[in-house]
């Protein structure tokens, strides 16, 4: 598999499986619960000064319309069968014959600033939620691949690939378990895929050497395809957000919606839960309950294949051995994902979480959150020292990480979202650990917080607008 940086290599996004695996989970079990649902996605830009001018936005329109194109090829749906053995048959046939049609879904439009030239991106996304729920990452995607060929323009691949070894060797050798998150905001794929070469050159070593560190792959559906490998993932705050909005009830949304994605994949699988839709607190009230305890019927477990990958996707096979009825969300789920709030006081939270609980297995802690090299160093030792197994979902750090040629100093990565903005005419809001990462009508937000008890907490590390630092810094080494 070649990914020589001098070869040509195609513009945009030209397969529906260069997305994260968690779009194609969640359109799984939307497609079970709420095919015909509609909804609508919201664009937020977190770096405003960042803006496109038309000749970019004429490229990023051309490129949006272009995903009408894209159709599963049948190479692509042998590897979900033979890696994503948890994707039903009743999704895949469905995948089989998907279509976006972005020219009756996506509207994307220019505002313009005072310099008529330039301006900012906005994206109207509506249509039923398992029509519209693979927009998301190639938006995002193509949005940053933009503003890169047509902005920032003052970079190159070279060096892109080495680099990535080398973060990848820093990793391994101090005994970290990561994988690579960065498809949303990459440069653009053929970055990621150096990037990805890069780390799985630095893994091989690391085997080569004895060393305790792993690599647990990619989230990247067709990366994952291209090396031959299962792609690794967990679950959205979509999904957790689409369940209330449906719902219309707080209280028990969460449960709700871990109580279906169980029922859509059985217990164990998929197991890394989010917890911060809502607030940890609310999600942990959930967590402690039976599974079914809303009456949602459980699936047979699958036979599967174990991998690297089950650090993020699955539970670890004695937990599955051991499944009886009245286990708890928490007994069964391998873990929970950090992505919002200050990681080392999670680490406290979930501590006292599963002793209350009385849970004595080893849990995972899948780290996601702006991570860098650093951050995941004192995340590995905090967590450890409190009886985790911690991993970390390693993006932006890895898939944008360039300087300016001309200066050497930082070229800072958009921090973009899209986000699930309505679900069956009802708002859908995200409340997070962080004030900095809420998202939706500021109503909606402000009456959960009051139904559910929320307590705002601000995080001094969480500021969004220079969450990978600020233009033109100096490169870190």
């Amino acid at each position: 598999m070649d990914f020589n940086s001098s070869l040509p290599h195609p513009a945009g996004v030209i397969s529906f499986l260069d997305t994260d695996l968690y779009k194609l989970t969640m359109q799984c079990a939307v497609l079970k619960y709420f095919k015909d649902v509609p909804v609508t996605y919201s664009f937020t830009n977190r770096t405003p000064e960042k803006k496109l001018s038309r000749e970019a936005f004429v490229w990023l329109e051309e490129q949006v319309m272009k995903l009408g194109n894209i159709s599963l090829s049948p190479e692509e749906l042998q590897y979900l069968k033979t890696h994503c053995p948890y994707l039903t048959e009743e999704y895949l046939e469905y995948l089989s014959e998907f279509r976006l049609r972005p020219r009756e879904q996506v509207a994307v439009s220019f505002r313009p600033t005072d310099d008529s030239n330039l301006g900012d991106i906005h994206y109207d996304i509506k249509g039923t939620w398992a029509e519209t729920i693979l927009y998301e990452i190639p938006l995002l995607a193509l949005t940053s691949e933009a503003y890169f060929k047509f902005m920032d323009k003052d970079w190159e691949y070279e060096g892109q690939e080495e680099k990535a070894f080398e973060k990848g060797m820093r990793l391994l050798e101090a005994g970290c378990v990561f994988s690579e998150f960065g498809t949303r905001r990459r440069r653009d794929y053929h970055t990621q895929a150096l990037v990805f070469r890069g780390l799985t050159k630095a893994a091989k070593e690391a085997e080569k050497r004895g060393l305790t560190g792993k690599l647990s792959g990619t989230s990247n559906v067709h990366l994952a395809m291209r090396f031959n490998i299962p792609p690794v993932g967990t679950v959205a705050h979509e999904w957790f957000m689409g369940n209330a909005a449906i719902l219309g009830d707080y209280t028990s949304a969460t449960e709700e919606a871990l109580s279906r994605w169980v029922g859509c994949y059985g217990p164990g699988v998929l197991g890394i839960a989010l917890t911060d839709t809502f607030g940890t607190p609310e999600f942990l009230r959930a967590f402690s309950k039976p599974i079914s305890a809303s009456g949602e019927p459980v699936p047979q477990l699958k036979h599967r294949k174990v991998s690297m990958a089950d650090t993020f996707i699955s539970a670890a096979k004695e937990i599955i051995k051991d499944l009886h009825p009245g286990k708890t969300y928490a007994e069964v789920f391998t873990g929970v994902r950090q992505d919002s709030g200050d990681p080392k006081e999670f680490v406290k939270v979930m501590r006292k979480f599963y002793d209350e609980q009385g849970i004595k297995d080893k849990k995972v802690i899948v780290f996601s959150d702006s991570l860098d090299i650093d951050r995941c160093l004192e995340y590995k030792q905090v967590a450890e020292e409190a009886g985790f197994q911690p991993t970390f979902g390693v993006g932006t750090f890895f898939t944008n990480d360039f300087v300016h040629k001309s200066t050497g100093k930082k070229s800072t990565p958009l921090n973009i979202v899209i986000k699930l903005s309505s679900a069956a005419g009802n708002p859908a809001v995200k409340i997070s650990d962080n004030a900095g990462k809420n998202t939706g009508d500021k109503a909606t937000v402000e009456k959960v917080k009051r139904e559910l008890g929320y307590v705002e907490k601000d995080w001094s590390e969480g500021d969004e607008s220079a969450r990978w630092g600020r233009e033109g810094d100096a490169a870190k080494a």
